[in-house]
Order: C-alpha cells, then sequence, then structure tokens
C-alpha cells in the first residue's frame, strides 16, 4: 500500500484538475470504501478572512510546489499522546 505516499502529500501546494481549487493539503483521510482524499485548505484573503476547506481525491491533485510548508510529522507507532504527557508538550522536531 502507498500509505507513505499519500501522507507525504500533507502541506503540499495542489491544485484541484477540476475546480481549479488551489491550497494546502492539510489532512489526509483513508476511506472504508478505499478512497484517499486531501483536505484542501485555502490560503487567507487579504483581510484576514479563512475560507471554506474541501475534501478531494487525491488523484484528483496537482502538485503546485514540491516543497511542504512545514516538516510533516513521522507518524511512527511508538508513543501515543497520553504517553507524551498531553497537550501541553510540543511535537519533537525529528
Amino acid at each position: 500500500m502507498q500509505i507513505r505516499k499519500h501522507l507525504e502529500t500533507l502541506g503540499l501546494k495542489v491544485e484541484d484538475r477540476i475546480t481549479g481549487f488551489t491550497g494546502i493539503v492539510s489532512s489526509i483521510s483513508f476511506d472504508l470504501d478505499g478512497c484517499v482524499q486531501g483536505l484542501i485548505t485555502p490560503p487567507v484573503s487579504k483581510d484576514g478572512k479563512t475560507g471554506d476547506s474541501f475534501w478531494v481525491d487525491l488523484n484528483r491533485l496537482k502538485v503546485k510546489d514540491r516543497s511542504p510548508v512545514m516538516p510533516i510529522p513521522t507518524f511512527d507507532f511508538g508513543n501515543t499522546p497520553k504517553d507524551l504527557g498531553g497537550p501541553e508538550i510540543k511535537p519533537i522536531k525529528t
């Protein structure tokens, strides 16, 4: 399975080939029916307002920039949030 490949789209600037909607992939969903989707979050407007995000099948997306806007988590199995002491502890860069 190509889970790592799908997760590597997190943080990339993309465009939906069908609608032309652009933004950053901010979440990935692996659905029960086998569909893999990305949540596309648009940039903040000049007046500081946030637009609606949309779920789109990953195969509809065209990557506009291969450099993620921030490092993506490793999602390695191991410590759980409970083991890390809660939300007051910041993620560790690896």
